[in-house]
């Protein structure tokens, strides 16, 4: 209760939380984007002349639409992409694809396994022993992420009118034997430039860490998340994520490509066009402006 009164008080909240109704489908996007924009990173947002890296992420939602964006994100449907591209090795063996939770046949499903959807972002189900699913709650869950219109949450354009479907793929590990980091690499006007290392995630808390294509540590201070303080290996196959990610960032202002690596080799993860959609909440605005300062808009 104390949380509900905390949240009411912050006007600012109320006002993020209302822009989700179906009432403000209504506004524009430049317009939609210029209001959450001033209520999440508590500034203008400039468009016409964008200098750093979330203004520009903003920008190009509005103007850069490319129409291959539209299933490169679709998490089902980029895998011909990838298969005709950089190779079917790639992909993250899929074990079915479902319109719905009653398809899924789980008695035929191995006891470790992923689930998630092909239309939206951060949504996941890792099972890792099929004997203790909930199948209530993840019946819930699952109807929840069909029922998301991911589009008009940050106005996302390409994620608009993606058929969803539920996607399982294969759960794979790296040398841990645990759990996976991921790879996330941002590409600048085709041009791999910074690897972001995700790691040790426990329950919706994880650790960044950034480094160069030489592997040299970066540092890019984020409010949100800490650096792992214990250094990473530098990925035996990093020329080859690296190859990976400039052939799928070819013909893009910005990309990031997330990989995986396991002793089976790399693996494809998805194609992000806008992190944190375009409202990292970097510790210091210097890196806003440098990272802002890479991307060059056409």
């Amino acid at each position: 209760m104390n949380k509900l009164f905390s949240f009411i008080k912050q006007p600012r909240n109320v006002l993020l939380y209302l822009l989700n109704f179906k009432l403000f489908r209504l506004i524009p996007d430049k317009t939609y984007l210029k209001i959450k924009y001033r209520l999440i990173m508590k500034k203008k947002l400039n468009l016409r002349n964008p200098q750093t890296f979330n203004e520009k992420l903003q920008w190009l939602k509005i103007y850069d639409r490319k129409p291959n964006y539209k299933y490169l994100v679709d998490k089902y449907k980029v895998r011909e992409h990838i298969k005709n591209t950089i190779g079917e090795k790639y992909l993250i063996p899929l074990l079915g694809v479902y319109d719905n939770f009653e398809e899924i046949d789980f008695k035929s499903l191995p006891d470790k396994f992923v689930l998630k959807p092909n239309h939206t972002s951060g949504n996941v189900f890792i099972c890792k022993d099929k004997s203790q699913i909930d199948f209530i709650k993840l019946k819930r869950e699952i109807r929840k992420w069909l029922r998301r219109e991911y589009f008009w949450f940050h106005r996302e354009w390409p994620y608009k009118n993606i058929k969803p479907k539920i996607i399982c793929e294969k759960f794979i590990v790296d040398e841990s034997g645990e759990g996976l980091k991921d790879y996330k690499i941002m590409c600048f006007n085709g041009e791999p430039k910074i690897i972001q290392v995700i790691s040790e995630r426990t329950e919706g808390k994880y650790y960044i860490n950034h480094y160069d294509v030489s592997w040299n540590s970066i540092e890019i201070s984020r409010k949100s998340h800490k650096e792992n303080p214990i250094k990473i290996p530098k990925p035996v196959e990093l020329e080859e994520m690296i190859r990976i990610s400039k052939i799928l960032s070819k013909n893009t202002s910005f990309v990031r490509i997330d990989l995986y690596r396991t002793d089976y080799g790399v693996f494809f993860g998805e194609i992000t066009f806008f992190p944190v959609s375009g409202y990292m909440d970097f510790e210091n605005d210097k890196y806003d402006y440098i990272l802002g300062n890479w991307i060059e808009l056409k």
